[in-house]
């Protein structure tokens, strides 16, 4: 189609309802009302479920020398170990002890929450700082909480 068609028909389709006016003689049609289905919520301006409470952050002891805290959201749980010793380790969007922001979290196989933690879930954990498997700075919890979202 040319451009001089396209523009005819686009013309012709803005003019053909004002062509179509009559007079004050013609009767008007009643407005329509479309019926719906659909349900929608009601609008709440309050908060309808209550908040979890907040967690106890982990504490190192006092005095307690290359020990570090962190509190975080779960951003990745590795539940099995490579070596096999049955510990589990943490990632949490939260402290800075690996990276700005970061901190991963080793907990052994006694301190392993049940069921362990899922992306989302809140963790502190507080210990000894060590090298990792792949010389990242880790926390060796020897206290770890749990909060589920």
């Amino acid at each position: 189609m040319t451009r001089w068609a396209v523009a005819a028909a686009v013309a012709l389709a803005l003019a053909a309802p004002a062509a179509g006016c009559g007079g004050d003689d013609e009767p008007a049609d009643p407005p329509r009302t479309i019926a719906t289905t659909e349900q929608t919520a009601p609008a709440t301006t309050a908060r309808t479920t209550p908040r979890p409470a907040p967690i106890r952050p982990a504490r190192c002891p006092a005095g307690a020398a290359n020990c570090a805290s962190a509190t975080g959201r779960v951003v990745y749980v590795e539940a099995v170990d490579p070596d096999g010793d049955g510990d589990a380790h943490f990632v949490l969007a939260g402290g800075d002890v690996t990276g700005p922001g970061l901190s991963v979290i080793d907990v052994r196989r006694d301190l392993r929450p049940d069921p362990l933690p899922r992306a989302g879930d809140t963790v502190t954990a507080a210990g000894p700082v060590y090298r990792g498997s792949y010389g990242q700075r880790q926390i060796e919890a020897r206290e770890v909480r749990v909060r589920r979202r």
